[in-house]
């Protein structure tokens, strides 16, 4: 028999409740999820009723906080207890929808998809034999989903969901509008303004020009029913990307000087006043070790904004930028 023990507060605190087997409705027994003992049994936990939203696989072990089950929020509603499998597993996995294109057969982990497969992605995939958890990212991280054994013709079937933003020409999603779910480099044959976007699922980095060129905007998932929603300077927007999901830290250093030099301070967190934190108004170079990060040239996360991957910017306008001042900056977090 499993048993698993949800508590409402980290570190095992809190109320508690104790679980043998499947949920589909938790919300009754406790209003949030900080900390998880599994004392027997394999579990999937999901973030909404019924075996909806996120997705995790949790085996025997101690969870002091939801960061050690990859958990993107305190959220769980439902629980399953995943059978036992004593045999051997069994995956193909499909290039294209209904089972098309380039196949390959799975009896062991894969920890790298691209590697393996030479795709990023798999659009229908089969399951002879055994349970199998996919990852959106490689190292058995980022979204989960729990797979029975059984045919999957797309990606839906086992419960993912594309990235999506919507452009609309005119405000309050009104006009003609067109649909993206990946990178674009040049948007202008679609639309010939933007003055209002839905972004239904991913983080997206807009751009001003095409090739990811001028004014950038972090959006999150939400509704912009005009252009200053995203704090945009005009309605052109003419390139976009999605930006990765990142689950682990967050770490940047920031220099007084060029090439590294002169006073260094690290953050692991946001800062909303540059000046106030540093003592200075200006970065001139910085190494982000971990995460994704947006500068912002005023304080309180206003102004011109500029999207920083991990790497190392030996001056500022190596992350695009025609000056150093820099008034506050934030992590990219994952609002999937």
């Amino acid at each position: 028999m499993g048993k698993i023990i949800f508590y409402e507060d980290k570190n095992f605190q809190g109320r508690s409740y104790e679980c043998n087997c499947d949920s589909a409705d938790l919300h009754s027994f406790f209003s949030r999820c900080n900390s998880i003992r599994v004392e027997n049994g394999n579990w999937m936990i999901y973030e909404h009723p019924n075996y909806k939203g996120h997705q995790y696989f949790l085996k025997k072990g101690e969870y002091p906080d939801f960061q050690q089950w990859l958990g993107f929020n305190d959220s769980v509603r439902s629980c399953r207890l995943t059978p036992q499998h004593r045999g051997t597993f069994k995956i193909r996995v499909y290039e294209k929808e209904d089972f098309g294109g380039h196949m390959m057969e799975f009896t062991e982990d894969c920890p790298n998809v691209p590697e393996r497969f030479r795709n990023n992605d798999i659009h229908s995939c089969s399951i002879p034999e055994g349970q199998w958890i996919f990852y959106e990212e490689p190292n058995y991280r980022g979204r989960q989903y729990y797979l029975r054994p059984g045919e999957y013709r797309r990606f839906s079937d086992w419960g993912a969901s594309s990235p999506k933003i919507i452009f609309y020409e005119d405000k309050n999603f009104q006009g003609r509008s067109y649909e993206c779910s990946s990178d674009c480099s040049d948007l202008h044959s679609y639309f010939n303004r933007c003055n209002s976007i839905k972004v239904e699922n991913g983080n997206w980095m807009l751009y001003e020009f095409p090739n990811y060129k001028g004014h950038q905007y972090f959006l999150r998932r939400g509704e912009y029913p005009d252009f200053q929603q995203w704090m945009g300077f005009n309605d052109s927007v003419r390139s976009c990307r999605l930006t990765p999901q990142h689950r682990g830290s967050y770490k940047v250093r920031i220099y007084e000087r060029e090439d590294f030099r002169g006073q260094m301070m690290e953050f692991t967190e946001d800062c909303s006043s540059v000046h106030e934190q540093f003592r200075y108004h200006e970065i001139n170079s910085c190494n982000v070790l971990e995460g994704y990060w947006i500068f912002y040239e005023e304080p309180n996360y206003r102004g011109r904004q500029y999207y920083l991957r991990p790497g190392e910017y030996k001056r500022y306008s190596d992350w695009g930028a025609m000056n150093s001042r820099v008034g506050s900056f934030r992590r990219a977090t994952d609002l999937y």
